[in-house]
C-alpha cells in the first residue's frame, strides 16, 4: 500500500508542475503568433517587409520551438496522469472499494468445463480481481490463461516470469499507463491487423520519380524567380503547382483506401510503440520473457519494433492529414505529398506488415503474465504452488482469492484418498470450499501464485458442475442441461485423470432419483479414479466409502456459533 501512496502522491505533484508548465507554453505561443501578425502588419503597411524578415523568422522558429516542447509536456503530463490513475485505482483495490478494472464479461461462456460455474467472469470475478490489462489484446491474453490449464513445462516458465514481473511494478506500471493513454479496442486492432494483413502492388517507378521530379522543378522555378525577377517562372511555378495536384489526384482513390484506417489508429500505434520500448529495454531473466521480447526484432536494418511502429503511426497521421482540403491541397500541389506518404505506407507493409499481429501479441501477452505478477506483488504470503506428474494435489491454509485475507479462514486438504465426499449444513462453507480449490487450481495452471501457504498440483483438466443455467434458445431445461455437463464430464474422465468439482448436483429431480443419481456418479469417479470434491447434504451418499476406502474419503464442514456468531 505504502508503494502506491507514494507513487500517487508523487505523481500528482509531478502532473501539477508539468499542468502549469503546459499553461506557460500555450500563453507563450499565443505571444509570439501575435508578435508575428503585428509585425507582418506593420512591415506590409509601411512597405518594408523586408526590414523585418529576422523578426518574422525568430519568431517562426521559437514558435516551432514551443510547439515541440509543448507536444513533450503534453506527452509527460499525459503520462502523471494515467500513473496517478493507476495507483489510485491499486490503493482502492487493496481498500476492497470498487475499481475499474475491466471484468472479462465478453469471455463467459456457459458450456465451458469451469468458467460459468466458478464465476471466472463478471462484476465480481477472479478476471476481474486480477486483470491489469489495458489493451484489446491484453484482456483476451489473460482470459486465455485462466481458460486453460497449461502443460507442466509452461506452468513452470510462466511461474519464472510472473515471480520476475512481480519484482518489477515500476516497469508493470509505465506499460499499464502507455496503454491506458490511449485506449484500443477490437475495432481498432482489426484495423491495423487488416490493413498490415492486406498487400498491394508497389507504386510504378514512373509515378514516383514524377513525385520527386515535379516538386523539385516547381520549388527550382521559384529559386530562378527570385533571383531573376521573371514572372515566366512564376508562371511555371502555377503549371508545376497544378500538375503535382493532377498527379496525387491520380491516387485519390489508393489514398482514400488507406484512409479508412487512419481515424484514431495513429494515436493508439503511437502507444503500442512506447509501451514496446519499454518492452525492449527491460532487460529480462526469465526464459519466458526473453521469447516475447525476440519476438520483437525486425530482422532488417536493425530497427527495433517500437521504432518501426512509431514510424507507421507518423505515416497514418500524415495520411489522416489529407481530411483537411485546404491543407492537402497545398501540400500536394508543392510536394505531392499524400502520394509520397502513400509509398512509405506500401514500402512498410511490404517489409513489416507480417510481423504486427505477433508484435501486439508480445503486448497481450506481457499485460496478461503482470496482471498475474500484480496479483503476486499484492500477496507476498501467497505462494507459486509444487508442481509433480503424479496426480498428487494438497493445499495448506487454502483461501478463496475473492475473500479478505485479514478475515479469511484456510483450510488444509490433500487428496489422498483422491475423492472427498463433502457434507455440511447450509451456509457451512461447502460451495465457497470447491471455488476455493477450482478457482487456486486455476491459478496454478496458469504459473501464477494460488491462495495458500503451501501447495503441490499437478497440471490436469478442470471438470465442474456446480452454477447451469436454463437454455431458453436451445429449449433446454436446467435438469437436462444438468445431465448433459455430467455424461459431459464422464465422457472426458474415461480418456484422461481430471480434477472433479460437483455441488449438489441432480437438483432438479425427485429427492430418491437424485439420492440414487449421486450415489451412481460418486461411483463413477471412484471407478475413473477421478481427483475432486462432491458436495451434498445427503448423508445416504457418504455409504459409498465403504465400497471404495481407497478412492473415496468423506469430510465434512461443521458450524458452530460464537458470541451469537456463526
Amino acid at each position: 500500500m505504502d508503494f502506491y501512496i507514494s507513487r500517487r502522491d508523487n505523481f500528482a505533484a509531478n502532473f501539477q508542475k508539468l499542468n502549469a508548465k503546459y499553461n506557460t507554453i500555450s500563453i507563450a505561443r499565443l505571444v509570439i503568433v501575435l508578435l508575428f501578425l503585428i509585425t507582418a502588419y506593420y512591415g506590409i503597411a509601411e512597405g518594408t517587409i523586408s526590414d523585418y524578415v529576422p523578426v518574422l523568422i525568430v519568431c517562426a522558429a521559437i514558435f516551432i520551438y514551443l510547439m515541440s516542447l509543448h507536444t513533450k509536456v503534453s506527452n509527460s503530463r499525459k503520462r502523471a496522469a494515467a500513473l496517478v490513475a493507476v495507483n489510485d485505482d491499486e490503493i482502492a483495490h487493496l481498500e476492497r472499494r470498487e475499481t475499474p478494472y475491466y471484468d472479462g464479461a465478453q469471455f463467459t461462456d456457459t458450456r465451458h468445463d469451469y468458467s460459468y460455474d466458478l464465476d471466472l467472469f463478471g462484476q465480481h470475478s477472479l478476471y476481474k480481481h486480477l486483470n491489469r490489462t489495458e489493451t484489446y489484446k491484453g484482456s483476451a491474453a489473460l482470459a486465455k490463461l485462466l481458460l486453460h490449464v497449461l502443460p507442466n513445462e509452461q506452468i513452470l516458465n510462466n511461474q519464472r516470469a510472473v515471480g520476475e514481473l512481480a519484482q518489477e511494478p515500476e516497469f508493470r506500471q509505465e506499460v499499464q499507463a502507455m496503454a491506458r493513454i490511449k485506449k484500443d479496442n477490437a475495432a481498432t486492432v482489426d484495423k491495423v491487423t487488416q490493413w498490415a494483413g492486406q498487400q498491394h502492388k508497389q507504386l510504378h517507378n514512373f509515378t514516383l520519380l514524377f513525385a520527386y521530379l515535379g516538386p523539385a522543378a516547381l520549388i527550382f522555378s521559384f529559386l530562378l524567380y527570385l533571383v531573376s525577377g521573371d514572372y515566366s517562372y512564376l508562371t511555371a511555378c502555377f503549371y508545376l503547382f497544378s500538375f503535382n495536384l493532377a498527379a496525387t489526384f491520380g491516387k485519390l482513390k489508393d489514398i482514400k483506401n488507406e484512409m479508412t484506417y487512419t481515424t484514431e489508429v495513429d494515436e493508439v500505434l503511437q502507444q503500442y510503440a512506447k509501451i514496446i520500448t519499454q518492452i525492449e529495454a527491460q532487460p529480462f531473466k526469465a526464459e519466458k520473457l526473453q521469447e516475447l521480447k525476440n519476438k520483437l526484432q525486425s530482422g532488417q536494418g536493425g530497427k527495433t519494433a517500437g521504432q518501426l511502429l512509431k514510424k507507421l503511426s507518423v505515416l497514418f497521421s500524415n495520411m489522416d492529414s489529407a481530411s483537411n482540403l485546404a491543407g492537402a491541397i497545398v501540400l500536394n500541389g508543392l510536394f505531392q505529398f499524400h502520394v509520397h506518404v502513400l509509398s512509405g505506407l506500401r514500402k512498410w507493409k511490404a517489409a513489416y506488415g507480417k510481423m504486427v499481429p505477433h508484435w501486439l501479441d508480445v503486448i497481450g501477452e506481457t499485460e496478461a503474465l503482470g496482471s498475474l505478477a500484480n496479483f503476486s506483488y499484492n500477496n507476498p504470503e501467497y505462494v507459486y504452488p509444487e508442481i509433480n506428474l503424479e496426480n498428487h494435489i494438497s493445499f495448506s491454509k487454502v483461501v478463496h482469492p475473492l475473500l479478505n485475507p485479514e478475515t479469511a479462514i484456510g483450510n488444509d486438504i490433500t487428496f489422498t484418498p483422491s475423492f472427498t465426499i463433502l457434507t455440511g449444513s447450509n451456509m457451512s462453507g461447502k460451495s465457497t470450499f470447491l471455488r476455493t480449490l477450482g478457482l487456486n487450481r486455476i491459478l496454478a495452471g496458469a504459473g501464477a501464485p494460488v491462495c495458500a501457504a503451501a501447495a503441490n498440483v499437478c497440471p490436469m483438466p478442470v471438470l465442474v458442475s456446480m452454477r447451469l443455467s436454463d437454455s431458453l434458445s436451445e429449449s433446454e431445461s436446467y435438469f437436462f442441461a444438468e445431465i448433459k455437463r455430467l455424461k459431459r464430464i464422464m465422457d472426458r474422465l474415461a480418456g484422461q485423470k481430471a480434477f472433479v468439482l460437483l455441488d449438489e448436483i441432480l437438483r432438479g429431480t425427485n429427492s430418491d432419483d437424485k439420492r440414487a443419481g449421486t450415489i451412481e456418479v460418486v461411483k463413477k469417479m471412484a471407478g475413473s479414479g477421478a481427483t475432486g470434491v462432491i458436495a451434498t447434504h445427503d448423508l445416504e451418499v457418504c455409504e459409498v466409502t465403504r465400497l471404495y476406502p481407497d478412492t473415496l474419503i468423506n469430510r465434512c464442514f461443521e458450524a458452530e456459533i460464537i458470541n451469537d456468531e456463526l
